[in-house]
Formats: structure tokens, C-alpha cells, sequence
């Protein structure tokens, strides 16, 4: 039986740097015409990316992909507002693969969108094909595509061959996501990325899920990732949407929710089908530019361990140990932990 590595279950070790200046760290990255000086793309779900929040993001050197729980003028209202200001802003449009998808692209792609997203929670799936190999026929290499989800480098191979530019590599792995506890399907996102980096077809890969901090975005990466996908980082930002809980104390929060939880799913479409996610509250964080900064740091930070000034360096020389469950503790700012000191 063949064993799944999380985040957590390794590091990467420290190697010789001749790096003298984070500031000689290029961690940016290209998808086609797309440039993104933070290889960070905020998830299409609509308590993290609304037309706000994709105009943040850029103004930090990412991407958003704008949510498709609403209708196609709703989304289409989103794309505006969040190219008003900025008519070259970088952002990308979520899709189905079945009932309005392909008005949304057509939408999306005349108002000036970057590229598409096909999110669907099992991506490897027959209706993924058609979707894929329709919108290829329909816009050819005008329009990047960004598909998903897939766990294996199977799946991966398939939707590359099927016209995916960039692959959202990942199931089952969010902080609000219940799809393995439900459906017993998943594999850890980090495996999941060191496997379809083995992959020879030249699609991108997104890794999807599971990353709680800086760290695990330089752990993936140097798997093999060229982008992460986020969520809960960005949550409870000011430029996140969803609703403000006042607490006393000025201690206020935030909705943040998985587009499965029985929440999510009643508000976009009135009814359950299987409950996959959850919807919780998060604190405040502020703007989302102190945020970013953080993760840019330690992005900057990791590939300086390494001596890697890009991300293609960083896959070249990346070098994984595994850690024990002691490691683990190690890991952590463990004072915090002590007992009777």
C-alpha cells in the first residue's frame, strides 16, 4: 500500500547559499500572458474572492479567481468592478462543466478576464473532458485555462490532454473541506503535487489545499508546484467578502465557508446534495497587504534556505527529509507548550 506525505510529515533541508540579498529572489512566475510576481492565486469561493479582493491581490502581485456562486450577470457585475480601476488587472473566472458554463466564459472572456477556472470538487470526470475539449474548440489558445480538482498524476495527465493549461492539484485537503472524512476518497496535497510533478505533459500545477502558512507554500513548490491556491490565509481579511460578526472587546470575526458546506449550498442553490465542507467564523486580520507581505517574506525567506533565486531552481535543488512526530513538535514555537516553567 503506497504511503501519502502531508505537509506536515516533511522539511526541506537547508543547503549551501550563495545568495547574499533576498532582494536577488525572483519568486514570481508565468502562466502564458499571465505574470504574477507572487505565484499565490486566492480560491474561487465567496467568502475569499469577490471583486475586492481580486483588486487587492493584484495590487500585491497575485491573482484571484472570482467565484461562481451567483448568476452570469452577477459574475459578470464582479469582473467590472474589479477592473474599474484597474483595466489591467490580472484575474481569473470560475466555471461549472454543465447548465450556463459556457456564457460564462464567453462573458468572462469579452469583459477582459485572464483566464478561466473550471472548479469542479472531482475533476477527473467525463464531464471535465467535454467541458475542456468544448471550450479548447470553441476559444483555441486564446483564453488560459486553469482545471481541477485531481488528486493523481492519471487525472493530471488527462485534463492536460484535454486542453488544461494549469491543473489545481488537490482533493479533499482544505481547512474546511470534509470531502475525505465523507466520501473516504483523497490523497495529502503534497503527495498528490510529488506525483504529477513526475508527469511529461507540460501543463502547470496549482497545489490546492492543506497549506497552512508560508512554509507549506515553499514546501510545495519545491514538490514541484509553479502556483498555490489559498484560502483560509486570506480569510477575514478586510478585502474578504462575507459578513462581520461584532464580538466585545473589539474582537470581531468573520464567515468563512467550503462552496459544500450545507450553508454554501442552500444559498446558491436551494438545496443539499452531499455535505462535503463547513462554514465557520475567523478573525479579523486586517488588510489584506499585511497579509500578503507575511507570505511574500516567507516565500522569499524559504528559497534563500535553499539557494534557489526561482522557482525553477527551487524544483532543481528542493532536497525533502521526513520528520518523526517529535520533529513535528520541534517544529513548532514550543515554549507555548511547556509545562511548569
Amino acid at each position: 500500500m503506497k504511503e501519502g506525505l502531508s505537509y506536515d510529515d516533511v522539511l526541506l533541508a537547508p543547503q549551501y547559499s550563495d545568495i547574499t540579498s533576498r532582494s536577488e529572489i525572483t519568486i514570481g512566475n508565468r502562466m502564458g500572458d499571465i505574470w504574477l510576481e507572487v505565484p499565490v492565486i486566492a480560491s474561487p469561493m465567496d467568502t475569499i474572492s469577490g471583486a475586492a479582493m481580486a483588486e487587492a491581490i493584484h495590487n500585491c502581485g497575485a491573482m484571484a479567481v472570482l467565484h461562481r456562486y451567483n448568476t452570469p450577470a452577477e459574475q459578470a457585475n464582479l469582473i467590472l468592478r474589479a477592473k474599474e480601476d484597474s483595466p489591467n488587472l490580472n484575474v481569473g473566472v470560475a466555471v461549472g462543466v454543465s447548465d450556463d458554463y459556457l456564457m460564462r466564459v464567453k462573458l468572462a472572456k469579452q469583459l477582459g478576464a485572464n483566464c478561466i477556472c473550471i472548479d469542479v470538487a472531482h475533476g477527473h470526470h467525463i464531464l471535465m473532458e467535454r467541458a475542456l475539449k468544448t471550450i479548447k474548440d470553441e476559444h483555441g489558445d486564446d483564453l488560459k485555462i486553469i482545471a481541477g480538482n485531481i488528486a493523481t498524476v492519471e487525472g493530471f495527465n488527462d485534463l492536460a490532454d484535454w486542453g488544461a493549461d494549469a491543473i489545481r492539484v488537490g482533493i479533499g485537503g482544505g481547512s474546511i473541506c470534509s470531502t475525505r472524512l465523507q466520501t473516504g476518497h483523497g490523497i495529502p496535497t503534497l503527495q498528490s503535487v510529488l506525483d504529477c510533478a513526475q508527469s511529461d505533459r507540460n501543463a502547470q500545477i496549482i497545489a490546492d489545499g492543506g497549506i497552512k502558512n508560508s512554509g507549506d507554500i515553499v514546501k510545495a513548490l519545491g514538490a514541484g508546484a509553479d502556483f498555490v491556491m489559498i484560502g483560509s490565509l486570506l480569510a477575514g481579511t478586510i478585502e474578504a467578502p462575507g459578513t462581520i460578526i461584532y464580538g466585545k472587546g473589539g474582537n470581531n470575526f468573520k464567515t468563512y465557508r467550503g462552496m459544500a458546506s450545507q450553508e454554501a449550498q442552500i444559498d446558491w442553490r436551494g438545496k443539499t446534495a452531499s455535505v462535503e465542507g463547513i462554514s465557520t467564523v475567523v478573525a479579523t486580520k486586517g488588510p489584506l497587504s499585511r497579509t500578503m507581505d507575511k507570505i511574500t517574506l516567507g516565500i522569499r525567506s524559504g528559497f534563500s534556505y535553499t539557494g534557489a533565486r526561482t522557482i525553477k531552481e527551487l524544483h532543481a535543488k528542493a532536497k525533502f527529509i521526513r520528520q518523526t512526530a517529535a520533529g513535528r513538535g520541534e517544529s513548532e514555537t514550543h515554549i507555548l507548550s511547556r509545562h511548569g516553567s
